[in-house]
């Protein structure tokens, strides 16, 4: 698996190889550096590694910047890409600016609405939670502007895709 994270605005990419033993992966850095790691998930969001005979701990929270990972007493803000994602190829190069909506990830049912039309929001701030498959989940605020449109309710049902919102 590739994966590729922007940390402190520089993009890494990072090869993923599971090992034959469980729990274990060859990570390769684009530095070409490469590791062997044991990676075991202690609960939703903390993850206990063990990297070159050392044991630490990797936390993920989501924060007012973005996803921040806490390892090894310092703080890592970063952003995952999906290299095979338009948006992200998009956000990579610069995008474009302008209006951006916010769209239903899967079909479900507006639990609440934390935003009115034309307030100012920040950069993935919570703006919709929509439940879906009795799971509740925070649609974000794709960049800091102003609510332009809403076009849900509480209660009210949507379609995967259906924009919600739009942020200028």
């Amino acid at each position: 698996m590739i994966l590729q994270l922007e940390i402190h605005g520089e993009l890494r990419r990072i090869e993923l190889t599971p090992d034959k033993l469980p729990n274990r992966f060859r990570v390769a850095l684009n530095d070409g550096a490469e590791q062997e790691i044991e990676a075991r998930l202690l609960r939703p969001g903390v993850l206990s590694l063990q990297i070159a005979g050392k044991t630490c701990r990797c936390v993920l929270e989501e924060g007012p910047e973005g996803t921040v990972i806490h390892f090894a007493g310092s703080r890592f803000p970063y952003q995952m890409d999906d290299p095979r994602s338009l948006k992200s190829r998009r956000s990579r190069t610069g995008g474009h600016d302008g209006p951006k909506p916010v769209s239903a990830p899967m079909p479900g049912r507006v639990v609440r609405v934390l935003v009115q039309k034309g307030d100012e929001v920040q950069a993935q701030q919570g703006i919709i939670v929509i439940e879906a498959m009795k799971m509740q989940n925070e649609l974000k605020s794709p960049k800091a502007g102003k609510i332009a449109g809403l076009r849900v309710q509480p209660g009210g049902t949507v379609a995967a895709g259906e924009v919600l919102a739009v942020v200028e």
